[in-house]
């Protein structure tokens, strides 16, 4: 990493530059990014999904999440890289401590904000510190065998999985356009996108994305910007004729001509990247900031999308169980390693029907690696599975009906009194959020405390949301729905798909997780005064009764368990059999308060 450092460093001098920024994400503001667009980690050796490196001739950083505290230590040179906090640290007070007056930071404008950018700028005006956008990434000028992008073909989203024709979206979308004064809409996040024109493709790891470009415009036509050998005979005759294809180096020209055609432009300033908002000005086009509409519609699903849910879900359930089966079968025998069980779990999801790959890249971690949240198991660091330890497994599978996203946390032998005091609390905490019934309006935030209060009760707390949106055969986590300390903006909506995952980590120890996924839905009980909501989990797979003391539980605390498990057996043991099912009865018998 010293000798990329000193690359990257050496063309900030022949730039005339003192600084230049790498944020994690590509043109498109995506979290999960292509492997061309991995400059990141290329130059820190950080690959978590959040993360932002500022380096000057004389310092560097990196900035990363709550998730990523304990990774970031491990994947990168600190010696040449100080460590900060996103969202508590800010980038922008880092350039203005660590440059001198009158110094240029260098930046990529495909790979910024709009909204980020004038941020920084009014930080840094008083030294008259100035933002350049450069024609090239100074990244990709030293990474000599950096990847191309992907070449595979997208392809149709069948109705029998989408639920609603594109035709219908796009209609919808541009009733929206006008409603905001507005002629056209530019997407380009790869997920709206995906979902609008319901195709999906291979070119980002684990979610079906097609990288891509779009403008809708207020009479529901579309222009895609994508690469031509992507299209099919069969995707064009999908798209039809009202979505005409150019190739992606014809994007900004597009862009550029809404602007001298006189039209006003609806943009996602959080979403939309520098480059596009400098075309449209230099153009004189009239701009609209606004939430990309195609994101709150995503995030509520129709009937056939959340039946789909729940399908994918039970086949995914089969998977999982067998699995730990053999876990609990092979475990304490101390031969199997993380990678060992990461394999196993994929052979048995791979049977699955509909089955299209992983939803992420699986969290197999055992002890001491359990503590690190988003910890990704390699050759060096792969553990072994022993007795005494807690296991914690991460996984998800994407299916043609529906995208899964579950954790466990499993005991190899006999826990502790202090691993089932830990546990347990944080179970309390998932089963008060999985019974929560709130009014309409309300947002994450303001559930999130339920999920940490019996953690809080003994000065414990997790450093990461409780829970996050998810996609259907899209993005594992997908926004704007989420529920944490910080999501006050978007109230929860019937149809909404979140994940329902407390947790508590002990660094150099364990980690515990408890993750289910859950439908938002509109309560049933006749007397409320008020229009209320409430969840629906459609996740079916034991947790570990063995980590539970059910002294700590109130009576309606292993009620809820008790069903819980009973609607596992119910669903899934008629789809197991031989030690598999007697595997499942045995991990979904009653527990009772002693």
């Amino acid at each position: 990493m010293d000798n990329r450092l000193r690359a990257l460093r050496q063309q900030l001098r022949e730039q005339n530059i003192q600084a230049f920024l790498i944020p994690h994400t590509d043109e498109h503001q995506s979290e999960y990014t292509p492997s061309y667009a991995e400059r990141l980690a290329w130059l820190t050796g950080f690959d978590g999904s959040a993360g932002f490196s500022c380096v000057t001739l004389n310092a560097a950083s990196i900035f990363v999440d709550g998730r990523y505290t304990l990774q970031v230590r491990n994947q990168v040179d600190t010696k040449l890289f100080s460590t900060l906090k996103l969202h508590e640290d800010l980038v922008e007070d880092w350039l203005f401590d660590n440059l001198n007056e009158g110094d240029i930071v260098g930046y990529d404008p495909w790979l910024h904000s709009n909204s980020w950018l004038k941020k920084a700028r009014e930080k840094l005006s008083p030294r008259n510190i100035t933002l350049k956008a450069l024609k090239s990434n100074l990244i990709d000028e030293v990474w000599l065998d950096r990847p191309s992008p992907s070449k595979e073909p997208a392809f149709v989203h069948r109705y029998r999985y989408s639920g609603e024709k594109s035709s219908h979206k796009r209609k919808r979308i541009a009733a929206e356009i006008k409603s905001k004064g507005a002629n056209a809409l530019i997407i380009t996040s790869l997920d709206s996108i995906a979902w609008l024109l319901n195709i999906r493709g291979n070119d980002v790891s684990s979610t079906p994305l097609v990288l891509s470009f779009v403008i809708l415009f207020e009479t529901g036509k579309a222009e895609l910007f994508i690469d031509p050998d992507k299209l099919t005979d069969e995707v064009k005759k999908h798209l039809g004729n009202q979505v005409d294809c150019f190739s992606k180096d014809e994007f900004l020209s597009h862009v550029e001509a809404l602007g001298e055609g006189g039209l006003t432009v609806l943009l996602d300033p959080k979403r939309a990247n520098a480059a596009i908002f400098e075309k449209l000005e230099k153009s004189k086009a009239k701009i609209v900031e606004a939430d990309d509409p195609c994101q709150l519609d995503k995030a509520c699903k129709n009937d056939i999308e959340l039946d789909g849910a729940r399908k994918a879900h039970v086949r995914d359930a089969v998977a999982l169980c067998k699995f730990l089966c053999w876990l609990d079968e092979q475990a304490p025998k101390g031969k199997i390693d993380e990678l060992d069980a990461v394999k196993e779990l994929y052979d048995f999801r791979n049977e699955v029907s509909l089955f299209q790959g992983t939803s992420f890249d699986t969290i197999s971690s055992a002890g001491p690696n359990g503590a690190i949240v988003h910890y990704r198991v390699t050759e060096k660091t792969s553990r072994r599975l022993e007795k005494g330890m807690i296991y914690l497994v991460d996984s998800g599978g994407q299916y043609l009906d529906g995208t899964t996203d579950v954790t466990r946390t499993i005991a190899i032998g006999p826990a502790t009194e202090e691993q089932k005091d830990h546990f347990t609390r944080v179970l309390k905490g998932h089963i008060a959020l999985a019974q929560a019934r709130f009014p309409v309006g309300r947002s994450g935030a303001h559930l999130d405390t339920l999920a940490r209060k019996a953690l809080w009760d003994i000065g414990l707390d997790y450093d990461h949301g409780t829970g996050h949106g998810v996609g259907s055969f899209l993005g594992v986590h997908e926004g704007p729905q989420s529920i944490s300390p910080l999501s006050f903006k978007v109230p929860l909506k019937p149809g909404m798909i979140l994940s329902n995952e407390p947790g508590y980590y002990k660094a150099g120890e364990y980690g515990i997780r408890i993750e289910n996924l859950v439908i938002v839905k509109s309560s049933e009980y006749e007397e409320e005064e008020k229009p209320m909501l409430t969840f629906e989990t459609i996740t079916l797979v034991p947790i570990d009764t063995r980590l539970i003391n059910a002294h700590m539980m109130s009576a309606a605390e292993i009620t809820w368990l008790n069903i819980y498990h009973a609607k596992v057996r119910e669903k899934i043991a008629p789809l197991l059999e031989g030690k598999e099912k007697e595997w499942l009865i045995r991990a979904t018998e009653s527990i009772m308060s002693l």
